[in-house]
């Protein structure tokens, strides 16, 4: 027996140094910790449960069969984040440079199965050199087959990829269907094809860093949601993001302890709005303002700055937030915020998670760019976003709801739960100058009558007393009480009802 409990724990260290001490050292020199290291920082301490640690890969081409390390370069199991359960796989780079197998897809496989089957987050970390060229297509299949558990996955248990090293061609088509996507600067990069490749086939030269790197993919293409400065803060971080979202879809999210008076009442907010229509000021300061201790989660940070997203807590309960940004382009929608926006507001739908809207739009950017490129139907996509969305809805119009942006941003006639508007609120067609020169074409020549003209309208439409007057807004609020108010009506929400008419899914005009 103990010569068998001996082999069984000699096995069990083999197995954990992966491509051996040489390989790890490398790892370490990079400035990347291991698989393992990073699943003891990601997990709570001992609650790590290994699947499949001695499976390894059944080729035999290339002379692959006199090596056949344990684990197969990646690292799978389940355990916990402050006590919730999550399942977990962890590319191994010193295993045949973390490339997948047809033995390293089936270990994946079976943690998402798992994942989905009891109703837990998976936690993706991704640093693999890609298919693993001695097994030809078995290797593909093997990709083929998480993005299938992907796409099943996907609305029913959150997904979240950290992408630690490289991650090319097919590889970052698993990462890219999840939820959220986490990157590491200088260390991490994403590509469908190469620098090599593009430099043959185009002729253009780009290093991997900026065709791929971190710094590319959260500012410029929106493919990550975030970008951190090392592993170990990167994982502390989606520590923290797991704490706001639900386990599964057949799960509310967890309710914190809060240490914050939901009637709190905060007096700076009454002078937020400056006297000036045109003067921008940070929406973030509501936002914090608002939330539980001032704990702001932000989702896509760096891409699309005229709108924010991301999660807050009120009264202990996750709570999503889409904000214009009166900072940048004067809070406009544009194509990139629409889309950003939109995508935000289905992950919370998907999970119910309620939705916060606070509102400043003039409209949508105007310009041959933004028509060439679509924003008729990119725009769609957040105004259909918010009006499948069944999840209790609460809106705050701050300043400026102009046009259709007005529509498009949780309006009542989208099934907004609570409209409420601040005494500052201008909800109208558009603004006063352009209506006036619009509806006093004739008087164009007259500076003064045109003066007159805007003044009165201003006077009629620069209000939400109009809009409150039909009902399209519930209240006209104090700025100093918008904590309470949005607080008391989500918990007047927790039991809402809402269901859409039968369908086999809708088609959103992607």
């Amino acid at each position: 027996m103990k010569d068998i409990l001996q082999e069984l724990e000699s096995r069990r260290a083999e197995a954990r140094l992966g491509g051996g001490q040489g390989r790890i050292e490398a790892q370490h020199k990079r400035g990347k910790l291991t698989a393992r290291e990073r699943i003891e920082l990601l997990l709570d301490e001992g609650s790590f449960e290994e699947f499949d640690m001695f499976k390894a890969h059944r080729c035999t081409d290339f002379g692959m069969e006199k090596s056949r390390p344990y684990g197969d370069g990646v690292v799978t199991g389940w355990g916990t984040i402050n006590g919730r359960m999550v399942y977990v796989f962890s590319q191994d780079f010193t295993v045949f440079g973390g490339s997948l197998s047809e033995t390293h897809a089936e270990k994946i496989c079976k943690i998402m199965d798992m994942a989905m089957q009891n109703g837990a987050p998976v936690i993706g970390i991704n640093d693999s050199g890609g298919a693993r060229i001695q097994e030809g297509v078995a290797s593909l299949a093997g990709y083929a087959e998480v993005f299938q558990r992907n796409i099943m996955a996907s609305g029913v248990v959150p997904q979240i990829s950290l992408v630690m090293g490289p991650c090319a061609g097919g590889a970052v088509y698993s990462p890219a269907m999840t939820d959220f996507i986490f990157m590491v600067r200088d260390t991490s990069y994403m590509f469908v094809t190469g620098p090599d490749v593009v430099k043959t086939v185009t002729n253009e030269v780009v290093s991997a860093e900026e065709l791929g790197g971190a710094s590319t993919h959260t500012r410029k293409s929106s493919v990550a949601d975030g970008a951190f400065e090392n592993d170990v803060e990167a994982l502390a971080e989606v520590r923290r993001l797991v704490d706001f979202l639900p386990l599964s879809n057949r799960e509310k999210p967890p309710v914190r302890p809060f240490f914050d008076q939901p009637g709190r009442v905060e007096p700076s907010l009454d002078t937020l709005i400056p006297d000036n229509a045109n003067t921008p000021y940070d929406m973030k300061e509501l936002i914090l303002k608002v939330a539980d201790e001032g704990d702001f989660y932000e989702i896509q940070e760096d891409f699309a700055k005229n709108i924010i997203t991301g999660f807050i807590r009120l009264e202990g309960q996750t709570v999503g937030v889409v904000a214009n940004q009166p900072m940048v382009l004067a809070g406009c929608l544009d194509i990139d915020s629409s889309r950003k926006a939109a995508r935000f507001v289905r992950f919370c739908d998907c999970f119910e998670i309620p939705i916060l809207t606070f509102v400043d739009v003039p409209g949508f950017l105007p310009g041959t760019g933004q028509e060439f490129g679509g924003v008729i139907k990119h725009g769609a996509k957040l105004l259909f976003a918010y009006g499948e969305a069944t999840v209790p809805k609460v809106t705050v119009i701050t300043r400026k709801a102009y046009g259709g942006a007005y529509d498009v941003m949780a309006s009542k006639h989208l099934r907004g739960d609570f409209n409420y508007a601040w005494p500052t609120a201008e909800i109208a067609v558009m603004g006063a100058r352009g209506a006036t020169e619009i509806i006093y074409r004739a008087d164009l020549g007259d500076a003064d009558r045109i003066a007159a003209h805007t003044a009165s309208y201003e006077d009629r439409f620069a209000n939400p007393f109009v809009a409150a007057e039909r009902g399209f807004i519930d209240e006209v609020i104090q700025p100093r009480s918008t904590r309470m108010r949005v607080s008391r009506a989500f918990a007047s929400l927790r039991n809402k009802k809402l269901s859409n008419p039968w369908k086999k899914h809708d088609n959103i005009p992607l």
